[in-house]
């Protein structure tokens, strides 16, 4: 017999293609993507408002009680709290921004899609805010009278941040990607 009249049979015996997808194992598979990607935003979003509140606030409170104000130290201390803000008022957006998504195959798919993009945005604009941070430490150290030694190894210590930042947002990017590809070939299949 010739493969076209076994298939032929194959599909009269089980009124199924021989190739089928599972769209349920699918769209588990998709749902578990899904809360993987707000697992990791989620915990990012509360270490960056966490650690930024507590960091600008010990900050302040150490130049306020200080024997003397370091303009540097207050500029950090409102650049780490407004960064807090900003993660929080992002992740307010967030919330609010799940009820457009429905519960089906593409719209879980399309709330992960969404949800690593944000995440991978995050990663971004964190890594860029290394920079400001690390300006206004150096120049704070500088006005509190640090030795070059010590703003050389503070210096190290944000560039190897910064990169150190990049790979973690290579790595979100590349989950995204993955996510869009499924995605994509979803579209192309019409699913």
């Amino acid at each position: 017999m010739e493969f076209d009249e076994l298939q032929k049979i194959w599909d009269t015996q089980n009124k199924q293609p021989l190739y089928v997808i599972n769209e349920q194992a699918l769209h588990n598979r998709i749902v578990a993507k899904k809360h993987q990607v707000i697992h990791i935003a989620v915990v990012t979003e509360w270490i960056l408002i966490i650690a930024n509140t507590a960091s600008g606030a010990f900050v302040l409170q150490q130049n306020i009680t200080g024997r003397r104000g370091l303009v540097f130290a207050y500029l950090l201390a409102l650049w780490l709290l407004g960064t807090a803000l900003y993660v929080l008022v992002n992740r307010i957006r967030r919330m609010r921004e799940v009820q457009q998504f429905d519960r089906s195959l593409n719209g879980d798919l399309q709330h992960a899609v969404s949800t690593a993009g944000y995440q991978v945005r995050i990663s971004r604009i964190m890594r860029w805010n290394t920079l400001p941070i690390a300006v206004l430490v150096l120049f704070g150290s500088w006005e509190g009278g640090q030795s070059l030694w010590f703003l050389g190894i503070v210096a190290l210590f944000f560039t190897l941040v910064f990169f150190a930042s990049g790979w973690e947002m290579g790595i979100y990017r590349t989950k995204m990607k993955e996510l869009q590809v499924l995605q994509q070939k979803l579209q192309n299949d019409g699913l």
